[in-house]
């Protein structure tokens, strides 16, 4: 059976008249690979968006950086708004530079934090990064803090991307982005459906770090481990899968129910890679049971070439993995475009997909 993406767009989803924007989406995500940087044209012309991405970089997070974000959900109230001050500094000191560079110039800055704690069963939700920070270093009005508005009229605030989905990439039947966490987004039956499937980089590259690497390039040494079945089904069977949606997955969810299930095993690290990526492939693959078509798939997993492999195996969709471009900056994009979308007062995160009361236009701006 083939899904069919919608193609038509009610108006509240859609600016109602020509406008082109030049933003710089800024996306940091729980992989803690980097700082996303995009440098994005947006126009909105003949009832559809388009996009050209015009210069990109990652800034990779030294392991300074890392320690930080991994350590920030247990730090005093203190020690997280000097955090939040200093990483909107950080942000809006390297979107100046990287601009400066390449001799560009932004209209705005889209940015979408780093999340430290989300809890929407809580009404909570908290992505660091001070916008008026990141404003006052790069010169530039910024937008920030996306899903607040979202989870305060009982939303998930997650996932925000299947927006971007919707308006940029509706060729394909499903988008699925591998960052730190997968998320999946489609179109059924004119609902859009997206949800966090499962966690992914986020148990990868921290298990790589354990062997003296940031990540496992193209998944070798999970090709080169072996399935524990035990482990596996452990892992499958964590109650989230069976959860109704919406849902959406965070660190807190990564540190409590999967974290130790690993530390229990006590399995080599090349074992613990391959039943992580075989557990992520069965419920990326569960997905698509049953559909054929094609699947976009983006985020830094699109580079784990075993991977990919273990997921085509397991279902009759085409996956494709666009340019390298697309794969590697498509979350800072589609930020770049909630920027858009925030200063024409258009929805930026969608009740059909995050549970929310009403669609939300959410994001604060500092000039």
């Amino acid at each position: 059976m083939s899904l069919k993406r919608g193609r038509n767009f009610p108006p509240s989803y859609i600016c109602n008249h020509m406008e082109t924007f030049r933003i710089v989406g800024l996306m940091s995500g729980t992989s803690l690979d980097g700082l996303d940087i995009a440098l994005c044209n947006l126009s909105f012309n003949n009832e559809k968006w388009e996009y050209e991405i015009v210069a990109a970089e990652t800034v990779v997070y030294d392991a300074s950086w890392r320690d930080i974000f991994r350590r920030a959900h247990k730090m005093s109230a203190l020690e997280l708004a000097q955090l939040n001050v200093d990483f909107g500094i950080y942000s809006g000191k390297q979107v100046k530079r990287f601009l400066e560079e390449r001799r560009l110039s932004a209209d705005a800055i889209a940015s979408h934090g780093h999340t430290i704690f989300h809890q929407p069963g809580e009404s909570l939700t908290v992505q660091i990064g001070s916008g008026a920070h990141i404003a006052a270093h790069a010169g530039i009005k910024t937008i920030c803090d996306f899903r607040t508005t979202d989870v305060a009229h009982g939303g998930q605030g997650a996932p925000l991307v299947p927006i971007g989905d919707r308006l940029l990439f509706n060729e394909y039947d499903f988008c699925l982005n591998i960052g730190g966490i997968a998320n999946v987004s489609y179109t059924l039956m004119g609902d859009l459906n997206a949800f966090d499937v499962c966690v992914a980089n986020m148990a990868l590259n921290l298990l790589a770090e354990q062997t003296g690497h940031p990540f496992d390039a193209n998944g070798e040494m999970a090709r080169r481990g072996v399935v524990n079945v035990e482990l596996l089904e452990k892992l499958n069977a964590l109650p989230y899968y069976a959860q109704e949606l919406p849902k959406s997955l965070g660190k807190e969810w990564f540190e409590r129910h999967f974290l130790p299930l690993l530390g229990a095993s006590q399995l080599t690290i090349r074992d613990l890679l391959a039943t992580c990526t075989e557990h992520m492939a069965v419920q990326i693959a569960k997905i698509f049971e049953g559909w054929t078509g094609s699947v976009l798939v983006t985020g830094g997993g699109a580079f784990n070439e075993f991977l990919i492999e273990s997921i085509q195996a397991k279902t009759d969709l085409s996956v494709v993995v666009p340019d390298t471009d697309t794969v590697q900056y498509k979350e800072a994009l589609i930020f770049a475009l909630l920027g858009a979308l925030r200063l024409s007062e258009q929805p930026t995160a969608l009740s059909e997909v995050t549970g929310a009361s009403k669609d939300t236009c959410g994001g604060c701006i500092y000039l």
